[in-house]
């Protein structure tokens, strides 16, 4: 085991959060699998007919694939290493995967926020403004508004990685299932104070900036829904209740990650420390496609029409 006083040249990284749980491990390993595998098809479903059906080719829609897309890469940068990482012995990852993995899981909050910061502002736009929302947002400004969260999240998180990368390491061992940037910084021997501002200008940058546009979103979405008709609020409801669980969900997950990371959680089980840090990488990915695909009306009848049609079409073969 390396230092954690001397300087030295990290190749690998140590997780130190994994337990000895003996042959529950292939347990966890067929309930990890069977998770991926679910959030795998429910998604990749859920983008396919969206694709495929012409009828579904609006902004909302749109923008509801690219939500599914990023559960897929959130996903994809945790769950093959997890499935890894308890079915082997000894819990250690080279450090060039444990940056990948931290650009991977860091840039999927900052898009997950953004893409539902974006259908804020588009049900805005359909319940206050419904007679001007093909002119506002055509297609063309669809397509940027899916572009500029993983453009923007790419870039910004890009130069967060390169500050952390160039720092001297005293220290391997992760306390974590999984590598992040903030623990690898504090396993930093060098001067981190750059990290640390630039750190904090991010995560405002994250929050902060998103947190308006949803906030008065919302604001006018209820004046509209209190002044306005029946009918005005049952839409309201019907296509902002998946967005508000899942915003509510994201939020509970991210607050629970920046605590985990900042302050010192050795006074919570081990056990709960484990599930909590896992939720926002499950929980998200599994409730958004379940969530969307029962609440909104046009979605759900599409989808009960393929799984019509591909039953009869089993039923017909047999």
């Amino acid at each position: 085991m390396m230092s954690n006083s001397t300087s030295l040249t990290v190749s690998y990284f140590i997780l130190e959060e994994y337990l000895n749980i003996g042959y529950l491990r292939y347990l966890c390993f067929m309930i990890t699998a069977k998770l991926y595998i679910v959030i795998v098809v429910a998604n990749t479903s859920l983008i396919v007919v969206i694709c495929v059906n012409r009828s579904l080719h609006e902004p909302m829609y749109l923008f509801l694939c690219s939500l599914f897309v990023n559960e897929l890469y959130g996903s994809t940068g945790l769950f093959p290493f997890l499935l890894l990482q308890i079915l082997s012995d000894i819990h250690t990852v080279s450090a060039p995967l444990c940056f990948l993995q931290i650009f991977c899981l860091h840039t999927y909050g900052g898009i997950e926020f953004y893409n539902l910061t974006v259908m804020s502002y588009d049900r805005y736009l359909a319940i206050c403004y419904p007679l001007q929302y093909n002119t506002r947002m055509t297609y063309k400004k669809a397509v940027i508004f899916i572009i500029l969260p993983w453009l923007y999240s790419f870039v910004k998180f890009s130069t967060t990685l390169y500050l952390s990368i160039r720092l001297t390491l005293c220290g391997n061992i992760i306390n974590g299932l999984y590598c992040t940037n903030y623990a690898v910084v504090n396993l930093a021997c060098s001067d981190t104070q750059v990290n640390n501002i630039y750190g904090l200008f991010s995560i405002a940058l994250t929050v902060f900036v998103p947190l308006f546009p949803i906030l008065f979103s919302y604001i006018k979405i209820l004046r509209v829904c209190f002044s306005g008709s029946k009918q005005t609020r049952q839409k309201a409801l019907s296509t902002c209740t998946p967005h508000l669980v899942s915003l509510f969900n994201f939020s509970f997950g991210g607050c629970f990650e920046v605590l985990q990371s900042r302050f010192d959680m050795s006074g919570v089980p081990s056990v709960l420390r484990i599930i909590l840090s896992l939720y926002f990488f499950i929980i998200q990915p599994l409730m958004n496609p379940v969530m969307y695909g029962l609440q909104m009306s046009k979605l759900r009848n599409i989808c009960k029409h393929v799984l019509r049609y591909k039953l009869l079409a089993g039923r017909s073969n047999n």
